[in-house]
């Protein structure tokens, strides 16, 4: 499916009503993945600009969130961005990778951060992209596992370069760059919904 083509389709099913209002999820969370080629990466992110501001002129409120855009956020709030690009090049790989993963730590740093992005205003709608940037210091099945306790108002859409495949048994599979996979999401909970075969 071409940009155009995915545009229009997720334009018609984030604009329905019923999405919106989150009707037939029965108990489990408004979170929704939409996968992408991982070479398509720069003409995704034009078009879920396009389509953002395309929501908008529809009435629709909602949140554009970039994942490693809140990383950065965060490293510049406990002012460790500046040293960091200063000094990055005599730092070893292993030390900015860590300082990283400390910085973006699910439980102490990025959820929280992330929830209250999603939640500061109100809105209807938050697009998230990023996951393929914030790979290999976050991975998108441990933002998925750490969000699901959170009383979402509201659906979340995350963008995913990869494949994401969901088994019988209940378990989930997410593949960042069609290659790297995660570990298995068990809990049917912590289940996102495939926006590839979402019908209205």
């Amino acid at each position: 499916m071409n940009m155009h083509d995915l545009s229009e389709r997720l334009f018609k099913i984030l604009s329905h009503p019923n999405f919106l209002s989150m009707k037939g999820l029965a108990n489990e969370v408004p979170i929704f993945i939409q996968t992408y080629e991982p070479a398509h990466e720069d003409a995704l992110r034009r078009m879920v600009e396009s389509l953002a501001i395309r929501l908008q002129n529809h009435g629709i409120t909602l949140k554009s969130l970039d994942l490693f855009e809140l990383v950065l956020e965060e490293l510049e709030e406990h002012k460790i961005l500046t040293g960091l690009l200063a000094e990055e090049t005599t730092w070893q790989r292993s030390d900015v990778l860590e300082t990283l993963q400390n910085y973006s730590d699910p439980k102490t740093h990025m959820i929280p951060r992330l929830i209250r992005a999603i939640e500061g205003d109100v809105a209807q709608l938050t697009l998230i992209t990023g996951p393929g940037r914030i790979y290999p210091f976050l991975r998108t099945h441990t933002i998925l596992e750490s969000l699901q306790p959170a009383m979402l108002r509201h659906p979340v859409v995350i963008f995913f370069p990869g494949e994401y495949a969901q088994d019988p048994t209940g378990g989930s599979h997410l593949r960042l760059f069609g290659s790297i996979p995660s570990p298995r999401i068990n809990n049917p909970y912590y289940r996102a919904t495939n926006l590839d075969h979402y019908r209205l």
